[in-house]
């Protein structure tokens, strides 16, 4: 077979192989599978994807929802060169993990594609593969604990949308899927391509979630080189950690000013705004989805006190905290005793 980093160049049609098993979840099948062939339609002039859903025996599928997904095959028997290669994620997650016919056609299949990688908790199947080993990873956040426990040699993060290590590719939850796929897609080609494909989409890039999961990054068309790229990661990372012009500058290692013109230019908005969204974006994911009180969400959220919050809520949102969780608490929250500590 073809070693790494070569399958991309043989061949200008990419080859993306996912990979299910019973138990899947279909929008982590669906959703990166549409990105792909989303943006091999934009491609008219070639270069595109082509998209092959596989099983570890080649039998067809029942995801958690109860819907039935035909395969291509087997995962073993995939002889073309392999570009892609990603492991959905689902309730069944854990037994495909044990499953040793399903992680030997894994280490042959991933270790002859350019770059590997999980959606949600798949990222339990790849960490039993050995493809996280030593790697930073991320997963659906209420399964970031139970990562690090099974995989002591993975470094979790929970809080990202997706996290790349070398040539192995994670993302949080289902939907972050998608960002990961768009990700994909401007590596491989450009930024234009990917907002295209996002606009076609009609995705909402920036989804409030205490993970953090929207690609504030992909909001707007920013040049791979950027000094944008890593400054708006770390925001979106921890978005309570220090972010004040000057601390942004100095990571950028250019001038506030310059990082202004750069927000102004590539962002429309300033680096203060900037922040106070994603805080608040962060400060609704755990509105919706926990008890915790509105003073333990402000300091978590990096506004320091609940008037603080409450302010940034009425001019993003034109709504309260209080107004905000009423409206939009999920009925199964989870309690904040039962939460890892952030």
């Amino acid at each position: 077979m073809t070693s790494r980093g070569e399958a991309g160049d043989m061949q200008r049609e990419r080859l993306v192989v996912i990979v299910v098993y019973d138990g899947v979840q279909m929008l982590d099948v669906v959703g990166p599978a549409e990105v792909f062939a989303t943006a091999a339609r934009h491609l008219v002039d070639g270069g595109g994807y082509r998209v092959r859903i596989v099983s570890g025996d080649g039998q067809s599928v029942r995801s958690d929802s109860g819907l039935r997904l035909d395969v291509d095959g087997p995962l073993a028997e995939q002889v073309d060169p392999v570009d892609t290669v990603l492991v959905a994620g689902g309730r069944g997650c854990h037994v495909a993990a044990e499953s040793a016919e399903l992680l030997a056609a894994l280490d042959d299949v991933g270790r002859c594609a350019r770059r590997r990688g999980s959606v949600c908790t798949g990222a339990f199947v790849i960490a039993a593969a050995g493809w996280l080993t030593g790697r930073a990873a991320t997963t659906h956040w209420m399964a970031g604990g139970r990562l690090a426990r099974e995989h002591p040699d993975v470094r979790v993060s929970p809080d990202r949308i997706f996290i790349q290590d070398g040539d192995v590719f994670t993302s949080g939850g289902a939907s972050a899927g998608m960002d990961l796929a768009l990700a994909l897609v401007e590596a491989d080609h450009d930024a234009a391509l990917a907002r295209g494909v996002a606009r076609e989409l009609v995705l909402f890039l920036q989804r409030p979630g205490s993970q953090s999961q929207f690609s504030a990054r992909m909001e707007h068309a920013i040049p791979a080189k950027s000094p944008l790229r890593t400054v708006i990661d770390e925001v979106v990372a921890d978005p309570a950690a220090d972010h004040r012009l000057s601390v942004m500058a100095e990571r950028a290692r250019i001038s506030e000013r310059h990082l202004g013109r750069l927000f102004a230019e590539q962002m429309h908005t300033t680096p203060g705004r900037f922040v106070e969204r994603v805080r608040v974006d962060f400060a609704c994911g755990h509105l919706e989805q926990t008890d915790l009180g509105h003073a333990a969400i402000a300091a978590r959220s990096g506004f320091g006190n609940e008037e603080t919050m409450r302010r940034a809520f009425a001019r993003v949102l034109d709504l309260s905290p209080a107004e905000y969780r009423r409206r939009f608490q999920t009925t199964r929250r989870i309690p904040a005793q039962h939460q890892e500590k952030r």
